[in-house]
This record gives C-alpha cells, sequence and structure tokens, in this order.
C-alpha cells in the first residue's frame, strides 16, 4: 500500500496533515501503534471540525456494515491487540479537505460513517485542478 505522503511528494506545495480531536496523550499513544507517516494535529474540544461543518453520525451511520467489517478484518489480522475500547466521541465524522496555498478551500468532503473517505486519487485530481488555474 502506498502512503499518502508518497503519493503527494511529486507535487509542488502540498503537504497533508492529519487532524484528530484526541486528547494530547491518548494521541501519543494512538500515533505510537498506528505510526503515521504525517504530521498530527489536534482540536480536543471538536472545534475545527464545527468550523468544517462536520456533525455527529448517528448509531447506525457510525456501526454500518462497512465498519463492522472492518472490525472484523482488524480482529482476523490481529487479535484482540489491537482493538482497544473507544475513549473519544464515536460518532464524530470526519473528512477530507484540500486547503490552497492561499487559505481557499477547494476540495471538501463530510464522511457519511467512519469507513467513507475519498480516493487519493480525487485528492490529487483536487490538488492538480488548482494548480492549473
Amino acid at each position: 500500500m502506498v502512503a499518502v505522503r508518497d503519493q503527494l511528494h511529486d507535487l509542488d506545495n502540498t503537504d497533508a496533515v492529519i487532524m484528530t480531536f484526541a486528547d494530547p496523550a491518548s494521541l501519543r499513544r494512538h500515533a505510537t501503534d498506528r505510526q503515521y507517516n504525517l504530521p498530527v494535529v489536534t482540536s480536543p474540544d471538536q472545534s475545527a471540525y464545527r468550523a468544517f461543518g462536520l456533525g455527529r453520525g448517528s448509531f447506525r451511520q457510525i456501526w454500518g456494515t462497512k465498519t463492522v467489517k472492518r472490525y472484523a478484518e482488524i480482529f482476523r489480522t490481529d487479535g484482540f491487540g489491537n482493538l482497544r475500547r473507544p475513549v473519544d466521541d464515536t460518532r464524530q465524522l470526519g473528512g477530507d479537505f484540500v486547503i490552497a496555498p492561499d487559505g481557499r478551500l477547494i476540495y471538501a468532503f463530510s464522511s457519511t460513517g467512519p469507513a467513507d473517505r475519498p480516493s487519493v486519487d480525487d485528492l490529487i485530481a483536487a490538488i492538480n485542478r488548482d494548480q492549473t488555474a
């Protein structure tokens, strides 16, 4: 699997950042487990999520078939070793955004559940469209 950072490497003026609302202590533990290859910033009060219009999902949105399948994959691969009881807001929906160097929002994707994400190709296409405009 090619890392997002590697796919963005050839694009000029492009950086990727992971945003989370985890408190700094749990973020350090989680980042150690996940070995992120991107910078991680946190918004513990979830104000950044509200600023981007990201709401909270219903139980059905969060614990739908895709999420259950993902946890089943983790269990099959790692057993219970990487599964932990959630301590953060499991209903907070995420999103993916591309912000141009001048601060303009040029791409926005609001997730409808934890497994709902755009492809990296979609993100790169948004960057390319802006760089050629």
